[in-house]
C-alpha cells in the first residue's frame, strides 16, 4: 500500500431499488470542482471506488495509464457480472468512481463523496434529501492497500483486501537478502504508515538472519530540499550498495532524479511491491534502475483484457499499433488489475451468497440468513470473509483477518532488445511452504546492474574473515561490523567467516582432531578384541585366563576410550559432571577386574598344594562381588563430590588475558584427588598381587602381563600429575586426555596382546597340552 494519498478502496453503497434515482444506465461523467473526475453508473448496489487517476490535484497534465487501466477494470468487471445469469441475477451493480489524485485531501473528501451516495450534478439538496432515506454502509475491499497495519480487526473491522498484508512481503524479502548474503542493507520509506510498519517488520524478520540496516531513513512525502539533501548525504556517505525502498512510484521519482543529477547510480535496488511493477519510472531513470529486484502478486493470465478488447467496436482497418506504446495497452504487468477484479467479484460473490441463502441454513444464530431489506452491514461483511470463489483458474480464499493467501513472483528489471524495460520473473516466494522450499531463484537468469549476469553484488559491512583468522566485533556497532583477527596460539579455524559469539572466542577450536581419533580408535580396537575373545571362547588360552572376567575387563575398556570424547568440545556444567564422574568409575571398574583376575592366578596356584580348598573361598560369584563393591567405593565417593561442591563450566580470562576459555573447574579439589587417589590405591593392589605371582610355573602366567600393564599405568599417572597441576587452560583438557588413552592402551595391549597373538597368529600353542608343559 502507498501512502494516505492512495486509500485505494471500495466503499460499497446498497441503495434499495425504490429509491433509485435514475434509470440511466449510461455512465455519467462529472467535473468536479478541483478538477477531479467522477464516473458514475447507476444500479441496484453502487461499487465506489478511488484511483490515482492524476499524480496531482492542480495539474491535469500528470495522467497515470496504470490507474485509468485498473479504472477500466472495475468497470469491465461490473458489466461482465451484470451479464451473467449466474451471479446476482435478481441485481444489477453500478459503480461511481472519483480521481484520488494521488493526494491525502482529495482522497478524503473523495471517500466522504463516495459515502454520500451520488455524483455532484448540481441538484444537491434533492440528492441530500433523497439520501438521507437510503441506506449507505462503507465496507472497504482494497486491491492496494498492503500494510500489515490493516490486519488490525479492532482498528479496521470491516476492511478486507485482495493485496496481500505486506507481513508476507517482507518475510520474502527478509528471505531475499538473506538468499543473495546482502547483511549490510540501506532502508528508506516515505513518512506514513505504510513504511513505518513496513519497514519495523523488515527489521524484525531480517534480524533473524543477522541482516543488519546499515541505515533506516524516512522522507517526508513532499520532499524539501532540505530533505532531499539529507538522504543523499545518507546514501552517499554509507557503504551498503543495497537499497530497500518503501514508497509509491510518485515519491521515488523525485529521488531517482536527484540520484541522476548526483550520479549515484550504482545502487542495487529493491522494490517494495507498491513500485516493484511501476514501468513509468523506467524512461528516465533505466540507468540507475537496472537489475532492480521486487516481489509482486503471483502471475496471472490476461484474460481481462482480452475480453475488453473483444467488446470493443470494429477498427477501420488504417490503424497501426506496431510502433506504439502506452502504459494502458500494456498488458504484459496485470497484477494490480487483476487485483480490482477480484475485488469487484468478492463483493459480487458476497452479495450472490447473502441473497440466494435459505433460511434455516444461514451463518447467524438460529442459522439465520443475511438480509437485504433491512441492510446490516456487519452481515455482508460475515458473508465476504467466509467467500471463497475461483477466478480466471485461480482459486481465491482468505484468512480469519480478510488477507489473501499470499504468493509472491520475484521480478527482475532487465533491458528488453529495443531499449523497453523488461519485468522477467526470476523466483516466486510462496508463504504457504516451509521456510527451506517457500524461495526459489533461478540466479541464472537475474541481469544485475550495468548488465551484469555473472554474480550478485556484495554489501557487507566487513568481509568475511579468512581461514586462520576469526571475527572480533567492534564496540558499539552492530553485529554485521568486525575486525579479522589472528586465532590465538593453539587455535585453528578452517572456515571462511567463523562467527564470533559471547564467551567463545571465535569457533576457533583447540587441535583435539587427533586425540579425538585415537579414541575412537581405541574404542573401536577394544571392540575388536572382544569380538575375537567370543569368537575364540572354547579355546584354551581364552579360558585359562578367567574368560568372564576378561569380557567385563574389555567391556570398561571400551568406555573408558569413549569417556575420553567427554573432555572434548564446549564444557557445560552438566558435561564437567559427567566427564569426572565416568572417568572415575571406568577407571575403578576396569582396576577392579583387573585386581579380581590377579587374585584368581595366585589363588589357583594356592590351589593346587595338597588339602587346600581356597578357590571355594574366591568362586565366580565373589569374583563379581569384589568389582562391584570396588566399583560401589568409588561410586560413593563421586556422590559426595557431586553433592558437596560439583565440577561446573567456568569462564577463565586469567590464562590468557586476550582470550576467553571455557573450561571445567573441578568445584571440590579434595574430591578430584580422592577420586583419583582411589584407582590410585586399587592399582597398587593389584601391581604387588601380580608381582608376587610373576614367577609362577605356567607356560602362560597372566600375571607378569598384568604387572607390565600396571607399572604403565603408574608411569602416566604419576607423570600426569604435575604436568596436570602445572597447566592451564586447554592444554589441560589435552594432558587430561593423553593419560586417559595412553593408561587405556596400555592395559589393553599388555594384558590382551599375547593372548591374540597365539589366538590368530600361533594356532599352535592354543592348545591344553602346550598350556600344561610346565
Amino acid at each position: 500500500m502507498a501512502h494516505h494519498a492512495r486509500l485505494l478502496t471500495f466503499w460499497l453503497l446498497l441503495k434499495l431499488p425504490m429509491w433509485c434515482w435514475s434509470t440511466n444506465k449510461d455512465v455519467c461523467i462529472y467535473q468536479g470542482e478541483e478538477g477531479t473526475h467522477s464516473f458514475y453508473q447507476d444500479g441496484d448496489v453502487i461499487l465506489g471506488g478511488l484511483f490515482p487517476l492524476h499524480y496531482s490535484p492542480v495539474s491535469a497534465m500528470c495522467f497515470s495509464a496504470r490507474a485509468l487501466r485498473w479504472m477500466r477494470t472495475m468497470t469491465f468487471a461490473v458489466m461482465e457480472i451484470n451479464q451473467r445469469q449466474d451471479l446476482l441475477p435478481n441485481l444489477s451493480l453500478g459503480y461511481h468512481i472519483r480521481d484520488s489524485c494521488d493526494d491525502i485531501p482529495v482522497s478524503v473528501k473523495g471517500s466522504l463523496l463516495l459515502v454520500n451516495g451520488q455524483p455532484d450534478t448540481g441538484r444537491g439538496a434533492m440528492l441530500i434529501s433523497l439520501l438521507t432515506l437510503s441506506f449507505i454502509i462503507s465496507l472497504q475491499v482494497s486491491y492496494f492497500a498492503s500494510c500489515s497495519c490493516l490486519s488490525n480487526k479492532k482498528d479496521f473491522p470491516t476492511f478486507m483486501r485482495t493485496m496481500p498484508s505486506d507481513q508476507f512481503q517482507i518475510k520474502a524479502l527478509a528471505r531475499l537478502v538473506h538468499y543473495f548474503q546482502w547483511t549490510w542493507v540501506g532502508v528508506i520509506g516515505v513518512e506514513s504508515d505504510y513504511a513505518r510498519f513496513a519497514i519495523q517488520l523488515f527489521l524484525k524478520e531480517s534480524a533473524k538472519y543477522n541482516v543488519c540496516p546499515a541505515y533506516v531513513h524516512f522522507y517526508p512525502v513532499a520532499l524539501t530540499r532540505e530533505a532531499l539533501k539529507e538522504l543523499m548525504d545518507t546514501i552517499q556517505t554509507s557503504t551498503a550498495t543495497v537499497i530497500l525502498n518503501f514508497s509509491g512510484e510518485s515519491e521515488l521519482q523525485t529521488i531517482l532524479k536527484e540520484c541522476r543529477q548526483q550520479n549515484i547510480t550504482h545502487m542495487q535496488w529493491i522494490a517494495s511491491e507498491a513500485w516493484a511493477t511501476a514501468k513509468a519510472l523506467w524512461g528516465d531513470y533505466s540507468n540507475i534502475l537496472q537489475g532492480t529486484l521486487g516481489f509482486v502478486n503471483g502471475s496471472l493470465n490476461t484474460h481481462i483484457h482480452k475480453e475488453e478488447a473483444q467488446k470493443r467496436g470494429p477498427c477501420s482497418g488504417r490503424e497501426s499499433l506496431d510502433n506504439v506504446y502506452t502504459s494502458y495497452a500494456d498488458v504484459t504487468q496485470l497484477r494490480v488489475s487483476y487485483n480490482v477484479y477480484k475485488a469487484v467479484y468478492l463483493i459480487a460473490h458476497a452479495l450472490h451468497e447473502m441473497s440466494t441463502c435459505v433460511p434455516g441454513q444461514g451463518p447467524f444464530q438460529n442459522r439465520t440468513c443475511g438480509s437485504l431489506n433491512p441492510f446490516l452491514p456487519w452481515q455482508l461483511l460475515s458473508y465476504m470473509k467466509r467467500t471463497n470463489f475461483t477466478t480466471l483458474g485461480e482459486d481465491v480464499r482468505f484468512d480469519e483477518n480478510g488477507d489473501p493467501i499470499a504468493s509472491y513472483d520475484l521480478m527482475n528489471w532487465q533491458v528488453a532488445n529495443d531499449g523497453s524495460l523488461q519485468l522477467a520473473k526470476v523466483g516466486f516466494y510462496d508463504a504457504s511452504l516451509r521456510e527451506d522450499r517457500d524461495l526459489v531463484i533461478n540466479e541464472s537468469v537475474i541481469m544485475w546492474h550495468r548488465g551484469n549476469k555473472v554474480c550478485a553484488p556484495v554489501s557487507v559491512c566487513s568481509k568475511s574473515c579468512l581461514p586462520g583468522s576469526r571475527k572480533a566485533r567492534r564496540k558499539g556497532e552492530p553485529i554485521c561490523c568486525f575486525d579479522c583477527i589472528p586465532c590465538a596460539e593453539g587455535e585453528i579455524s578452517n572456515e571462511t567467516g567463523v562467527k564470533l559469539t559471547l564467551f567463545d572466542i571465535s569457533s576457533c577450536f583447540v587441535k583435539l582432531y587427533i586425540l579425538w581419533s585415537v579414541s575412537t580408535f581405541g574404542a573401536c580396537l577394544t571392540a575388536a578384541v572382544l569380538c575375537i575373545f567370543v569368537m575364540y571362547r572354547k579355546t584354551p588360552v581364552i579360558r585359562a585366563n578367567n574368560m568372564e572376567l576378561s569380557f567385563l575387563l574389555l567391556l570398561f575398556l571400551c568406555a573408558c576410550f569413549l569417556i575420553g570424547l567427554t573432555f572434548i568440545g564446549k564444557p557445560s556444567n552438566w558435561l564437567c559432571q559427567i566427564r569426572y564422574t565416568a572417568f572415575g568409575i571406568s577407571f575403578a571398574l576396569c582396576i577392579a577386574c583387573i585386581l579380581a583376575k590377579t587374585v584368581v592366578v595366585l589363588m589357583a596356584f594356592r590351589a593346587t598344594l595338597p588339602g587346600s580348598d581356597v578357590m571355594k573361598w574366591f568362586g565366580p560369584a565373589q569374583q563379581r562381588s569384589s568389582v562391584i563393591l570396588c566399583s560401589c567405593i568409588q561410586a560413593l565417593i563421586c556422590i559426595i563430590w557431586l553433592t558437596s561442591s560439583p565440577p561446573s563450566a567456568v569462564y577463565n580470562t586469567e590464562f590468557m588475558s586476550a582470550t576467553i576459555i571455557v573450561e571445567c573447574n573441578v568445584g571440590s579439589e579434595m574430591g578430584f584427588w580422592c577420586v583419583l587417589g582411589y584407582i590410585g590405591l586399587l592399582a597398587c593392589m593389584c601391581f604387588i598381587i601380580a608381582f608376587l605371582a610373576r614367577k609362577l610355573p605356567d607356560n602362560f602366567n597372566e600375571a607378569k602381563f598384568i604387572t607390565f600393564s600396571m607399572l604403565i599405568f603408574f608411569a602416566v599417572w604419576i607423570t600426569f600429575i604435575p604436568v596436570y597441576v602445572s597447566t592451564r587452560g586447554k592444554y589441560m583438557v589435552a594432558v587430561h586426555v593423553f593419560a586417559i588413552l595412553a593408561s587405556a592402551f596400555g592395559l589393553l595391549l599388555c594384558i590382551f596382546a599375547p593372548k591374540c597373538y597365539v589366538v590368530l597368529l600361533r594356532p599352535d600353542k592354543n592348545s591344553k597340552k602346550h598350556m600344561m608343559r610346565k
